[in-house]
Formats: C-alpha cells, structure tokens, sequence
C-alpha cells in the first residue's frame, strides 16, 4: 500500500466510533491513542460520541492534550459523569441516541471506527448503509487492529458471494490495520465513499440530510 504523507488534511473533522471499554487487548489502547495522534498532525478535529471511558476515552484525551479540538455529542441521559466520565472539549448535549448519531454524521467529513461492540458496529453499518443508499458519500474507514475485524470483513465478502451486497458496494468502505493506513483507492461507481486523508470535503444528500443538518 503506498504510503501516506503526514500533513494537513482537507478534512476538517472526523468522527471515530469506538468501544467504550479498553478491550483486553494493549494493541487496541495504542490503537487509539495513535489515532488521536494521527488526528493532531493532520490538523483534523475529533467528533465522537462524549464522555473519557474506553477507547472513546483514550482517543479523546490524545486529541486533547495534543492541542486538537474535541466534540464530544452525548445525550443527555448519559451525561451523568458516573456513567461516562468527562467529557473533554466541546459538548453538545442532544435529546437521544438517533440524534446523536445524526449530530455526529452532520459535523464529519468522514468516520473512521476502531474497535468496539454493539454500539460502534451500530454505528460503523449505519453510515455504510447510507452511504449504499446515496445519502452521503463520505469516507468511512474501518481500522482492523490485529485483526479484530476479520470475521465482520469476512461476512461481508460471504454477502457479496451470495449477491446480498453488490461487488462494487464492497468498497463503500476502506479498512487498515493502522490509521497511517487508510487511504483511498478510486472506484468508479458513483454510490460509493471514498477515504483519502488528502479528499475534498463531500457533503450529505437525499432524504435524510434534512435531519441530519437540522
């Protein structure tokens, strides 16, 4: 893969969705913390879903401390700090999760999920799925720490075989075993988002960008 130069991207915010625990795994904590570094020498601010536990912690506190600007949109249920912990940076309190994920997707260039469970899987097929149906076509990168998503890209590719997901719609997202990693590749069909730290800003479309720039 050809290597990507470090420097100011186009973007100018990124959404990363993540675990909101650590994981057992050091591999997925450095992780994070690499990719709040990445986000910092890039000039490029964090979006994400509020709060400093887990790996949502770890990638906001790099950002943070690095001198990068931080958005962290939480609802207001789970603002209670025994619950999430802080929240660094700027905070914007939203009424539910739905919103939240709306909120999150309007003020991105791009998203990029590290590893997590229920909630950033959610998340990560989420904004796939409307990039699949022409509702915004930005980048979304996957970031395959040591492989832990494997089994999900392998799924994927069973659900291509067997014409549950087009060929094509197979690259709506790019995955990487590091941030340093992701970059895009062009495909050319038009329903399809592209990652490239280097990409000009894309906005949202069709039906749902009423509520997501609400």
């Amino acid at each position: 893969m050809a290597e990507v130069k470090v420097g100011n991207s186009r973007f100018k915010r990124v959404c990363v969705f993540c675990g909101s625990s650590t994981g057992k795994r050091n591999c997925y904590q450095d992780a994070a913390v690499e990719l709040g570094k990445e986000l910092v020498a890039r000039k490029v601010d964090l979006v994400y879903g509020g709060g400093s536990v887990g790996l949502m912690g770890l990638v906001s506190e790099a950002v943070h401390h690095g001198g990068g600007h931080v958005i962290g949109i939480i609802p207001r249920t789970l603002m209670a700090k025994e619950i999430t912990g802080e929240t660094l940076g700027e905070v914007k309190p939203v009424a539910s999760m739905h919103q939240r994920k709306a909120e999150m997707a309007r003020h991105s260039d791009a998203f990029i999920a590290l590893p997590g469970g229920y909630g950033t899987l959610e998340e990560l097929l989420e904004v796939i799925t409307w990039a699949q149906l022409g509702i915004h076509n930005k980048p979304v990168g996957l970031l395959n720490v040591d492989g832990y998503y494997n089994s999900l890209l392998a799924f994927i590719d069973k659900a291509v075989e067997d014409g549950f997901i087009q060929p094509f719609q197979r690259h709506i997202f790019v995955s990487a075993p590091t941030a340093e990693d992701l970059e895009y590749v062009p495909v050319e069909d038009a329903v399809v988002a592209k990652l490239s730290w280097e990409m000009e800003q894309v906005g949202l479309k069709s039906s749902l960008q009423a509520e997501i720039t609400r």
